[in-house]
């Protein structure tokens, strides 16, 4: 029998414990965990990653939920998809697809896996890498033996 192949996206630009719930809760639904890591250049929704593309894929692949990472692809964001071929595409709460959109699209590639939406992490005060720069650089603007 075939593994049950769950796919989980993100640019995963600073890795917070938002990021392994999102990809523990993923893996959970299936038997292999396949990881599509945004690429820089594609990133157009929020700031561009402080941490460039090849370091992000190498952290997430390193992670012991992850069974298979690999970087999207820079013009058509359903070629990984055509290649991995998942039964589910899990979401993060706070990614901004819209689920049926995203399964029209996908059936019109002939593709049809289940589309999941995870659930927010919930000590989620340090659950986005943009909340974990301003905490960062809070701190170190503020801090009196850190030298500026």
């Amino acid at each position: 029998m075939n593994p049950r192949r769950v796919v989980a996206t993100g640019t995963f630009d600073i890795l917070h414990p938002g990021h392994l719930f999102y990809l523990e809760e993923s893996k959970k639904l299936g038997d292999e965990l396949w990881v599509i890591v945004a690429r820089d250049t594609n990133v157009k929704h929020k700031p561009r990653p402080i941490i460039p593309e090849e370091h992000r894929l190498r952290m997430v692949a390193g992670l012991k939920t992850v069974d298979h990472a690999v970087l999207g692809d820079k013009k058509d964001m359903f070629r990984p998809i055509e290649e991995i071929h998942p039964d589910i595409i899990t979401i993060g709460f706070n990614q901004m697809f819209d689920e049926a959109k995203l399964a029209e699209q996908l059936g019109a590639r002939n593709l049809n896996p289940r589309i999941v939406r995870i659930g927010k992490y919930a000590d989620g005060d340090l659950c986005s890498s943009r909340l974990v720069v301003q905490r960062i650089i809070d701190k170190r603007s503020h801090d009196p033996h850190h030298p500026q």
